[in-house]
């Protein structure tokens, strides 16, 4: 006779990244439908406040007539291909292994602020009321971070071409992860792009999801030792 002994629970549902991945799609394929003027509009009503938030009567303001949910409606919004399916594979290949241990509740609110906070680092750091931010590249370097702190000794495949012939190799997630991170900082004053790319929000989702990781995964740990009675 045998008998069914599972050694752990099943793992819940993952539905935060297959939604969001969802929702970045309609997002821009909504937007692209529409003509360029109305595509700007749209951007301008619903991209990271434009306004400023540099004193308390403007943060007054923007709680009052909601404009600053605009920090949040921005992350599902792009400019072009490139800019969607750049954050839709590093969505895919950092979401699903973190939401596999965060659950899909703590994912989803690691994608959100971690997301609002990048954007409102970036306002503070261009320092231009008339400038537009939108995508969801800060809350996709939150995921970064996150992943690095909850998987540290993690290696990550990459495809390397070694004069005709392409290599896969291995390599530390904290080594890479760690040469973006920085080349988010150098670009942030010197970078390609610079008053285009929001290289700041980069850098700020990056160590929310680092602060979101730790303290996560240390409330994980005491949880399990609650529950093993250690």
């Amino acid at each position: 006779m045998f008998i069914s002994l599972p050694s752990r629970n099943k793992p819940g549902l993952r539905w935060a990244v297959p939604l969001l991945f969802a929702a970045i799609w309609l997002a821009f394929l909504w937007s692209i439908s529409r003509p360029d003027e109305a595509r700007r509009s749209l951007w301008m009503d619903w991209g990271a406040l434009s306004t400023g938030l540099g004193n308390p009567q403007d943060w007054w303001a923007a709680l009052r007539d909601g404009s600053v949910l605009r920090l949040f409606t921005a992350l599902f919004l792009h400019a072009d291909w490139s800019h969607l399916l750049g954050n839709l594979v590093f969505l895919l290949i950092f979401g699903l292994p973190a939401e596999r241990v965060l659950g899909p509740w703590r994912l989803l609110l690691l994608f959100l602020l971690g997301g609002a906070t990048a954007n409102l680092a970036a306002l503070y750091a261009m320092g231009s009321p008339d400038q537009i931010i939108i995508g969801a590249s800060g809350a996709v370097s939150a995921l970064l971070g996150a992943y690095l702190a909850l998987f540290p000794g993690a290696r990550l495949g990459v495809v390397l071409p070694l004069g005709l012939f392409l290599e896969f190799v291995r390599a530390p997630a904290y080594l890479l992860i760690g040469v973006w991170a920085a080349l988010q900082v150098v670009f942030a004053y010197i970078g390609p792009s610079f008053g285009m790319v929001a290289w700041s929000a980069h850098v700020a989702g990056f160590l929310f999801g680092i602060v979101y990781g730790l303290y996560v995964r240390a409330a994980i740990a005491r949880r399990l030792r609650k529950r093993h009675g250690f």
